[in-house]
């Protein structure tokens, strides 16, 4: 497995490097945001370990330019700043997991392993949950291809979008809890904040509904989750 190591003190940056190393990964090393960036646009890692204060670019701008074009690659985040905000902040921009300087080398071995083999086992479930192409409103979802079709207009979905119109079109008429839409979408434990949710409905209702100011699809059942009217 590949890692990118993106983190601005060398002596915290090698010092990972040396352990990991050890554990047998191929590593990649960056000392600010900047180099984090090219070097996973240019290398493509399996996994990558982001601290978040790095000059030129910090970690959360690093995370949220990587999770445009990559929804799966496990991302750690590493830092000083152990506030509960900081921590919600991360995981709202897409970090699979968080963890506080100062930090021991078995904990973070740990860590890697255990988010490896969560995405890993996602990665497996992908051939199960993605069905043949089925209609939503006007649009032809088509999973194996990750697009969303209407007339002659095509639009690029991510894994996570195609999951979620799945799982409503499975299950018409039902109101879905947010848990629900949690567990079938990101495929594990993940800390159940509206907001992200909120956020990947608000982009899927811009993509699918006639007018995404009056939803007439994915509708908000207020207080438990949402509702797909077909």
């Amino acid at each position: 497995m590949k890692i990118l190591i993106a983190e601005d003190d060398p002596n915290i940056r090698f010092g990972l490097a040396q352990a990991l190393k050890n554990e047998g990964y191929e590593l990649l090393m960056a000392e600010n945001g900047a180099i984090a960036l090219e070097l996973f646009q240019a290398q493509s890692p399996d996994f990558i370990i982001l601290d978040i204060m790095m000059p030129v670019m910090d970690g959360y701008t690093v995370c949220k330019e990587i999770r445009k074009v990559n929804e799966q690659i496990p991302i750690l985040f590493l830092s000083a700043k152990d506030e509960e905000i900081d921590r919600v902040v991360g995981l709202e921009l897409g970090a699979d997991d968080y963890i506080g300087k100062p930090f021991g080398i078995h904990e973070i071995r740990a860590r890697i392993k255990a988010i490896a083999k969560r995405c890993c086992q996602i990665v497996k479930k992908e051939p199960e949950i993605l069905p043949s192409s089925f209609k939503f409103g006007e649009w032809l979802i088509q999973p194996n291809q990750l697009t969303a079709t209407k007339r002659q207009e095509e639009v690029v979905l991510t894994l996570r979008e195609v999951t979620i119109l799945e799982y409503f079109h499975a299950h018409p008429n039902e109101v879905i809890t947010r848990d629900a839409l949690f567990n079938i979408a990101w495929g594990y434990d993940h800390l159940p904040n509206s907001r992200t949710l909120d956020q990947h409905i608000s982009k899927l209702r811009k993509i699918i509904e006639p007018n995404p100011h009056v939803p007439t699809l994915i509708l908000t059942v207020h207080g438990l989750g949402y509702r797909y009217t077909k």
